[in-house]
């Protein structure tokens, strides 16, 4: 199981719309778009999991991709320097 990232997402971006659109390259397990606590808008990137090769197949599919206007960052998920879990 690969966990990607999803960057550079519309604020107008939905979970069902993310799904449907990564559903293309295979079975996404888990979705988890980062949301604004007030507004409930999305606050441009987001999470998915999914089998190793289907996550490639993704990667290389929408990286870049226009997606409502902006170009998609797609990537595996990297821990950031300095930071710990809580």
């Amino acid at each position: 199981m690969k966990k990607l990232f999803i960057g550079n997402l519309p604020a107008s971006t939905s979970e069902p719309e993310l799904e449907a659109l990564f559903s293309e390259f295979g079975k996404v397990r888990s979705l988890k778009l980062i949301t604004d606590v007030f507004s409930g808008q999305c606050k441009g990137f987001g999470f998915i999991e999914m089998e190793g090769h289907e996550a490639r197949a993704a990667i290389s599919g929408l990286d870049g991709k226009d997606f409502n206007g902006k170009p998609l960052r797609v990537g595996f998920e990297t821990a950031k320097a300095g930071r710990r879990g809580r």
